[in-house]
């Protein structure tokens, strides 16, 4: 299941996805957002040949601190795995930096560690939070009850296929491609080319019928899942292919009727955000 979410710090993206219930941040992304280096990879070893305790921690952590984990994220050359560390870390990390950027980051760092906290004593907040933040992007209100309803049908067959086995990450990519192949008849990574995407959110560029369609397959699979109560990947790769079918057939039946192809290039990407609509 993919828990990656972009974060914006003066209007640079910053990695981050949820480990062990707590945030972790992409270090590069960091060193880029503070330093607006070229070479973040670069600038980091750089970093700990100049602070030997920044070495230290890093290599092998400490009293208050893990070391940074490799975690897996979308790129645009697919899943790849990053350095990434938690919010103790990265105030450790940008104590050797220095930029004037530091302490307006710090507070950014602090306030987006405390969101987290608040979503875990009351998770309807990150609901709350993720709705206003389309809003705030010109979404329409019709495409965000479909996006959140989306969300949920997601989360309902990504709980299944765990409870049913499923533990990498690269399962549960493939069981959505399959998904999505039979649905659209490409996987999420050809539809993102198709959209001229690379770190963005699929479903955030879909119109209100991709978005259907995505659900219906997902939920249909979620369906044929628990009537077949199958177990482990190779049953449940055949559900996935089953219910994308479903949608599948749906969707070119609409198609023959109203001589439109429901998958679009479109993307949203260049629209001024006030103006931005999904039809």
């Amino acid at each position: 299941m993919d828990n990656s979410k972009i974060a914006i710090f003066r209007n640079i993206e910053i990695r981050k996805t949820i480990h062990k219930n707590e945030w972790w941040f992409v270090i590069n992304d960091i060193i880029t957002a503070l330093t607006d280096s070229k070479d973040p990879a670069q600038y980091f070893k750089r970093m700990k040949t100049r602070d030997e305790e920044l070495k230290l921690l890093t290599e092998k952590g400490g009293v208050q601190f893990v070391p940074p984990l490799k975690l897996e994220f979308e790129t645009p050359g697919g899943k790849q795995r990053m350095y990434c560390w938690n919010t103790e870390g990265v105030f450790r990390l940008i104590q050797s930096i220095p930029s004037p950027k530091a302490e307006p980051f710090k507070r950014w760092l602090a306030k987006v560690g405390y969101e987290r906290v608040q979503e875990i004593e009351d998770p309807e907040l990150a609901t709350k939070r993720t709705r206003a933040l389309y809003q705030a992007k010109g979404y329409s209100a019709d495409w965000i009850e479909k996006r959140m309803r989306g969300i949920a049908i997601r989360e309902e067959l990504t709980d299944e296929w765990k409870n049913r086995g499923v533990k990498e990450q690269i399962e549960y990519s493939i069981l959505t491609a399959e998904i999505s192949k039979a649905t659209f008849g490409i996987t999420p990574g050809e539809y993102k080319e198709l959209k001229n995407l690379k770190r963005e959110n699929l479903r955030d560029h879909m119109t209100d019928l991709e978005l259907i369609f995505s659900m219906l397959g997902e939920r249909a699979t979620t369906e044929i899942t628990q009537t077949n109560d199958s177990q482990g990947f190779s049953k449940l790769k055949q559900d996935s292919k089953e219910g994308g079918e479903i949608a599948g057939d749906a969707k070119k039946a609409l198609e023959r009727k109203t001589g439109k192809k429901v998958s679009t290039n479109k993307n949203y990407l260049d629209a001024p955000e006030n103006k931005k609509r999904i039809e």
